[in-house]
């Protein structure tokens, strides 16, 4: 190739790189006057522009080079919300449609429109959608509820299909190796323990330890060996954490060696636990937002606390508590002095780091009863440490709850 071929090569992919990244900046900057692109946009470029203005255009900012308006909102229609809704999906990959339905929802007030079947419908499901929901139930008409608890439903059997299996595999290790035995077969030996114990007995001649005491691994039966109780801050910030909760502890009821109970609150405590066989029924049973009284939900916990050697309780609450401080403390104190293993999850979600009482935290963290945020893939680890009486898998996270 000549050199001026060569050239006029380089030119036209030095153009192409040049035309590239004033379309990516024209569709940031959003087309008004003084983007000072001059790029116009043109076919599915003209098409994602139009459906990003609707959501995140700066009021009336006059017409864009496309020569179409640019204002944003989406108004109050049904019809002009549904076609934003289908523009998305057909540009935006599901996670991308996700969060623009979540902020729409924010910024434009669209909840209301959620209250209609076809809405319902047109929209991509997801945790923070269901939460949404569930604060509009009690307004939901009869004609729409039926959809919404289908959107919820397939909500619920993607997050069980995700993490059902994970769970349960992790906690029948965790409940095998916590049913602790003295006489056990060779493959059932728990080394770790037994060589801690037999440490007096080191020969050094043969450099080895002559174990007096075997320590193995128990095999759990179908009998109930832990109880576990889920108690659940349904305050409108918890929302996320109310869906996942709600899941896992379906999970949990399903399995024979673990007797699970899962009680929500307000200022109100409700038990949900004769639910616990639909996780659906259990977010409908919920009432999001209202105020906090973490005391009043943690005495009814208390009163059904039977065996405290072998039960775990996990609050799951930001803190933010509207009864008496004090006597939420002792509470906590009493019931981890009986020998009950107290968890306090400031979220369970994927939501990154959540608002929180941090005075709360660290008076939890004093009485050894750390606070922190779990993740849905983490909460498997917390609940088999729990059961095991082992140090939890804190998050390194750097709060003061920890």
């Amino acid at each position: 190739m000549s050199t001026e071929a060569t050239g006029r090569a380089g030119a036209a992919v030095e153009a192409d790189a040049s035309g590239e990244r004033l379309r990516r900046w024209r569709l940031v900057l959003g087309g008004a006057e003084a983007d000072g692109t001059g790029y116009e946009l043109t076919g599915q470029d003209a098409g994602m522009d139009g459906a990003l203005g609707a959501l995140y255009g700066a009021g009336a900012a006059g017409k864009g080079r496309t020569g179409k308006d640019r204002s944003a909102g989406l108004g109050a229609s049904a019809p002009s919300v549904a076609r934003w809704l289908g523009d998305i999906r057909t540009y935006f990959p599901s996670s991308v449609v996700q969060v623009m339905q979540r902020d729409a929802i924010d910024r434009l007030g669209l909840s209301t429109l959620l209250l209609e079947p076809e809405m319902l419908e047109a929209v991509e499901a997801d945790v923070h959608l269901v939460g949404t929901l569930l604060s509009l139930n009690k307004a939901m008409p009869e004609t729409t509820k039926e959809t919404a608890r289908a959107v919820v439903r397939k909500v619920v059997e993607n997050l069980e299909k995700r993490l059902a299996t994970r769970t349960r595999a992790t906690l029948t290790g965790a409940l095998d190796r916590s049913a602790r035995i003295s006489r056990p077969r060779h493959h059932d030996i728990d080394w770790n323990r037994t060589i801690s114990a037999n440490l007096k007995h080191y020969l050094p001649e043969y450099r080895t330890i002559v174990p007096e005491r075997l320590i193995g691994y128990g095999r759990a039966s179908q009998s109930v060996k832990k109880e576990v109780i889920l108690c659940i801050d349904q305050s409108g910030s918890m929302a996320a954490s109310v869906v996942y909760a709600s899941v896992f502890g379906a999970v949990l009821a399903s399995m024979r060696s673990i007797n699970t109970r899962l009680v929500v609150f307000d200022t109100a405590v409700v038990d949900l636990t004769d639910q616990l066989d639909d996780p659906v029924d259990v977010l409908f049973g919920t009432q999001l937002g209202g105020g906090t009284d973490i005391n009043r939900a943690l005495a009814y916990c208390q009163s059904q606390i039977t065996r405290p050697a072998d039960t775990v309780v996990v609050l799951i609450s930001d803190l933010y508590e509207g009864g008496i401080r004090n006597e939420m403390l002792k509470r906590v104190a009493a019931m981890k002095a009986s020998g009950v293993q107290f968890v306090t999850l400031l979220a369970l979600s994927d939501e990154g780091a959540p608002a929180y009482d941090r005075e709360h935290a660290a008076a939890l963290a004093a009485l050894d009863a750390p606070a922190f945020a779990c993740t849905p893939d983490l909460f498997p680890e917390v609940m088999a440490a729990a059961i095991e009486k082992r140090p939890l898998p804190i998050p390194d996270t750097g709060s003061p709850g920890r």
